[in-house]
Formats: structure tokens, sequence, C-alpha cells
């Protein structure tokens, strides 16, 4: 008796075609979106940008740590020690940063609008960007103006183990800050390129805010030890 033998159903492979068009190396690295689309960017958006912030953020933290920690061993055992009233300016630069923390988060989530697609509703997503970084480098300017008022009272970076503090302080804080508005002009650029990761975004926004309430507890420490 004849056994008839049914051929296996063929399962079709479908291809769906990638929102993303790639530099044709396989990678998921260097992609380009696909006339302009911000918003495949984000869903492709790498992890390690976070990871390498949180690491940065925490390297930084260590660092103030351990000056912190130099002043008040310093100060304890320091017959010299001076105590000096901090440049008024100060206090304005404090508004200033906060002030661009402000505006920070209002251009995120004004950007996080364009990226979504929504760009009839925001006419220039990088405006308050630019209010941002100008906020910065008036912080910036104030520093060097709280430089330049402790130095016309004769307090100068070697004049006593208290101004050296105040100085080292404000100053590697200050580099901090310069490195956040180079993070800033990145995003910016790369949101004028349509080519800017969310994630990229996200980093940036976390190491400012940092940057802020880094500063609000030097300016605390500073008032109570020097």
């Amino acid at each position: 008796m004849a056994t008839t033998i049914h051929e296996p159903p063929r399962i079709e492979e479908r291809r769906h075609p990638s929102p993303i068009s790639g530099s044709g190396n396989g990678s998921g690295r260097g992609l380009v979106p696909a006339g302009g689309n911000l918003r495949s960017v984000q869903e492709y958006a790498p992890p390690p940008a976070s990871t390498g912030i949180w690491v940065a953020l925490a390297a930084i933290t260590m660092s103030f740590a351990a000056l912190t920690s130099a002043l008040v061993v310093r100060k304890g055992g320091a017959p010299d020690w001076r105590h000096f009233t901090l440049p008024s300016i100060l206090y304005a630069n404090t508004l200033v940063l906060l002030a661009s923390s402000v505006t920070l988060e209002i251009s995120r989530r004004r950007v996080a609008t364009f990226m979504g697609g929504l760009r009839s509703r925001v006419a220039n997503p990088a405006r308050w960007l630019y209010v941002t970084l100008s906020l910065g480098l008036l912080f910036v300017a104030g520093q060097y103006a709280a430089w330049r008022q402790l130095s016309a009272q004769g307090l100068y970076l070697a004049t006593n183990p208290s101004s050296s503090f105040f100085y080292v302080f404000t100053a590697a804080h200050a580099l901090h800050v310069l490195g956040g508005l180079g993070g800033l002009a990145r995003v910016i650029r790369k949101l004028n390129q349509f080519v800017l990761r969310r994630s990229t975004l996200d980093a940036t926004s976390r190491y400012w805010h940092f940057m802020d309430v880094l500063w609000v507890y030097l300016l605390v420490l500073l008032l109570m030890k020097l």
C-alpha cells in the first residue's frame, strides 16, 4: 500500500526594516537617524552613558569628601587658622546656579517633546539650553569675581590655610562646572544636527544638577569652617 508523505509547511522569515540606518558594519554604533527621526535614536540609546555618569559622580563625591576631611583635620590642629568673611557675591552665584538647574529642566522637557515627534509644539528646542549655558558661564565669571574680592583683602592661595582651602574648593568646583558647560555645548551641537540621544541629554542633566547640589554643600561647609 502506498504511503503519502506530506511536505511540511514552509515558514517564511519576515524581515522588518530597521528604523535606523547604520554605518553598515553590523554594529550598533555610529547610528544615524533616518530622515532626521530623533525618536528612533531615543529608542536605541545605549545604557553605558547613564552608567558612566554615575561612576563619574561617585569619583567626584569621593574627591570632595577627601578634601572635606583634610579641611576638618587641618583646622582642628592649626593654631594659625584665620577666619574671614566670604565674598558676598557667592550668594548671588548660588542663585544663578540654582536658576540654571530650573532652565535645564525646562529645556529637557522641551527637547523630550521635540524628540517625541511633536515638533510643531516646540519651535526652538535649544533655546533654554542656551539660557542654561549662559547662566553657567555667568556663575564661573562670578566665582572669578569672588577670587578678585578675596585677593583685594590680601588673602591669596598661600596666605593662610583657610584661604588655601577656599581657593582649592571653589577652583575645583569651577573646573567641574566648566566640564558641565562642555557637556551642554555638546548636547546643543548634537540637537542641532538631529543626532542627539536621550541618554546623552539625561546624563548631562544629572551631572549639572549634581554640580548644583555640590556647590550648596560647599557653601555651607565654607560658612561653617572658614
